[in-house]
């Protein structure tokens, strides 16, 4: 039986302020608010893995993280986005404030989808926005305030320190996913 993995940055500490930040939807229609203290930025989602294939895959993330030149940095987390778009809501996310760490995390995931992709991995099929997912829409009812929400709202997460990224299982259950580190790669 495979392993659904991917790599991450978590939002290590953050909890309180993504929750706070995800109060603004409470009681919206629609919206499906995410684990605070699960919040990540996804730098490449791997899917189904074969778990033979874990320890090739975190030696190809090590050779991914020397290639990336990225060494321990801070990012801001802040401001509000969706996928795809305002007009089809699927996804409510923070983002990282341009600048403070974006850089970063963009050529961290390039030399990881690289790498990834040599080994069989799906390439993905959309540009690349560091983010973190708050809510997922789940049918449109609410969709109005949630356009008003990220239109007129730019709340600061917080700080993060980024010193490693994670391969990270998760394991879907009937109240949500559920995520276990598998490894972890310093930068």
């Amino acid at each position: 039986m495979g392993k659904r993995l991917f790599v991450s940055v978590d939002l290590d500490g953050l909890a309180d302020e993504v929750g706070a930040v995800q109060q603004r939807f409470a009681g919206t229609a629609g919206i499906r608010l995410t684990d605070p203290e699960q919040a990540h930025v996804t730098l490449k989602f791997l899917g189904e893995t074969d778990p033979e294939r874990v320890d090739d895959l975190v030696s190809e993330l090590e050779t991914a993280v020397a290639e990336s030149g990225v060494d321990p940095f801070e990012a801001r987390v802040g401001g509000l986005g969706v996928f795809p778009s305002l007009d089809y809501i699927s996804v409510v996310w923070v983002g990282v404030r341009e600048g403070h760490g974006d850089r970063e995390l963009t050529a961290l995931h390039e030399a990881i989808e690289d790498r990834t992709t040599a080994l069989g991995f799906d390439a993905e099929d959309h540009e690349f926005t560091p983010h973190a997912t708050v809510a997922r829409m789940d049918h449109a009812g609410g969709k109005a305030r949630v356009q008003d929400i990220v239109r007129t709202r730019d709340p600061d997460v917080g700080r993060l320190r980024v010193e490693e990224v994670r391969l990270t299982e998760s394991v879907l259950r009937e109240g949500g996913p559920e995520y276990a580190t598998v490894d972890s790669i310093p930068l």
